[in-house]
């Protein structure tokens, strides 16, 4: 497994790491069946996260396994994209529990079995067995949030919603690894969208309390420096096919002036890369295939290579840029790193604070008791068997 693959299964272990800690916000009771995209701690150095393993072939970049996660920057800066993007998703999942489509109060057929009719009745009630108090328990909270939004004259709009949305996306490496977390979440991007306005509101609300000093911001560059500078990186395009005379005979149309990322979309086999003619977006070492890597940083800008072989079949390449390495600086970064040390302390508040407001009000929550009483009674209900068997012996 290369770097790149090793980053994937990083970010797949940030997904599912913030579970734990959205849990606790979401209920101090009940843990939430929440699958959040957010990493709980503060540096890189700490991405941990339990996911069962994606298929081996779908993690591999374009130029080793074709796909669209070759257009990703180096893996040094993937953990960084991803900690800031999943502190921006932390509490916009949190409400996404059980969706219930049904309302109560309707003996509509929904479905059937052998002329026997399911209602939604039927379908309510077994809906609410199953998720119903901890759907009721985040409906109850999100009216919590919004009273304490109104009174404290906080408004959003769909404007700042918009944007919000934007700059979640721009923190991903590519669209197509936005849309993937995503999917590991088992949202879209209407959802994403639906959900963002409570983000913004506890933001918003908690803020306030969430101090971050110029020293802070300091030492955290100052550990997690080396995460921040940005590695030598190409942006090239290729073409992969299965045979060496395949590629022969691309490398001869090229040479007679054929247009490369015509070529590719009617020719290269990578699903991933061909209909964006070939385009693998800028990638750093460590994270293609060893003699696909080699190949592609030698090319000068617009330089196309002959033929090179690895274990996916033989490839065409076409530098399209470069960039040189580049160490950061804090005055580059010190506005990233102020908003994400915000998020995380205000991540760190939110459990609390909930809480405490949950405390100070008024809440009645009927299912939540009725599942109490049932837990209460069974025990009861154990002991008279118990005694019933002792008594018949």
């Amino acid at each position: 497994m290369n770097e790149k693959d090793k980053e994937k299964n990083l970010n797949e272990n940030e997904l599912e790491a913030v579970e734990q800690e959205t849990k606790e916000v979401v209920s101090s009771d009940e843990a939430a069946e929440v699958a959040a995209v957010e990493p709980v701690e503060a540096t890189d150095n700490d991405k941990h996260h339990d996911v069962e393993e994606l298929d081996e072939d779908k993690q591999q970049p374009a130029s080793v396994q074709p796909g669209p996660e070759a257009a990703a920057p180096a893996a040094k800066n993937n953990g960084k994209a991803w900690m800031y993007i999943s502190i921006g998703l932390a509490v916009v999942l949190l409400f996404t529990i059980v969706k219930m489509p049904f309302g109560g109060g309707s003996s509509e057929t929904v479905g059937s079995v052998n002329g026997v009719a399911i209602t939604k009745d039927q379908l309510y009630d077994e809906m609410a067995k199953v998720g119903g108090e901890q759907t009721l328990e985040n409906m109850i909270q999100d009216e919590l949030i919004k009273q304490e939004a109104d009174k404290a004259g906080i408004v959003v709009g769909d404007a700042e919603v918009d944007k919000e949305i934007e700059s979640i996306k721009k923190r991903f490496p590519s669209e197509a690894e936005f849309e993937g977390a995503l999917q590991q979440a088992g949202m879209t991007l209407d959802d994403l969208k639906k959900q963002t306005p409570m983000q913004l509101r506890i933001r918003k609300i908690l803020e306030p309390q969430a101090k971050v000093t110029d020293a802070d911001v300091k030492t955290y560059f100052e550990e997690n420096k080396a995460q921040f500078d940005e590695p030598e990186q190409v942006k090239a395009s290729h073409i992969l096919v299965a045979t060496k005379e395949e590629a022969d005979a691309i490398e001869k149309q090229l040479k007679e002036g054929a247009d490369f990322a015509t070529l590719a979309k009617e020719k290269s086999t990578d699903p991933g890369s061909k209909d964006q003619g070939g385009d693998l977006g800028f990638f750093g070492k460590g994270q293609m295939d060893p003699a696909f890597e080699e190949a592609a940083f030698k090319l000068k800008k617009d330089e196309i290579s002959a033929p090179i072989q690895t274990q996916y079949g033989f490839h065409i390449i076409k530098a399209i840029d470069h960039k040189a390495a580049k160490a950061a600086t804090l005055d580059e970064k010190k506005a990233d790193i102020k908003e994400q040390l915000i998020a995380q302390k205000v991540q760190e508040l939110s459990p609390t604070w909930l809480e405490d407001l949950k405390t100070k009000s008024q809440i009645t929550n009927t299912l939540k008791d009725a599942a109490a009483g049932d837990e209460a009674q069974e025990p009861a209900a154990n002991n008279a068997a118990s005694n019933s068997s002792t008594n018949a012996k």
